[in-house]
């Protein structure tokens, strides 16, 4: 009986994708259907909430290496969500990207430069998007 014949380790192994979590908050749903397979197609986990308040209920229970958030939303709103957040888990402070219509309304816009944060305008690209969380998690 002759021995099986081992199969040779590959000299290069791929090194194993490594998966980032991103919660993604956004009211319109198709928006963030699409934004969810998108970012999925780019090895993204992505979890999903509709509003505000559903995305702190998932924040306090579960860890994001990223936050895409709509600004305004029923219940809690996107600068709302972000201050509360940033309480629970601190280490998200610097780690949203907001996505909004409403740049130019100065509540908004004084939120988004005292705060420091990225922020996209709608409609933005969607590669402007992927690049924005390729980015903020390099």
């Amino acid at each position: 009986m002759k021995p099986e014949r081992q199969p040779r380790p590959s000299k290069n192994p791929e090194p194993p994708i490594e998966f980032k979590a991103i919660l993604l908050v956004d009211d319109d749903k198709q928006l963030a259907a699409t934004l969810q397979w998108i970012l999925a197609d780019e090895n993204f986990l992505v979890d999903v909430a509709y509003d505000g308040e559903e995305a702190l209920l998932k924040i306090r229970a579960n860890t994001y290496d990223a936050v895409i958030c709509d600004v305004m939303m029923p219940n809690l709103r996107g600068d709302e969500l972000f201050l509360k957040a940033r309480e629970i888990r601190p280490e998200l402070a610097d780690r949203f990207i907001f996505i909004t219509g409403f740049a130019a309304d100065p509540h908004i816009n004084l939120f988004l430069t005292r705060n420091d944060v990225k922020y996209l305008v709608k409609p933005f690209p969607v590669q402007g998007l992927i690049d924005c969380v390729k980015q903020l998690l390099a």
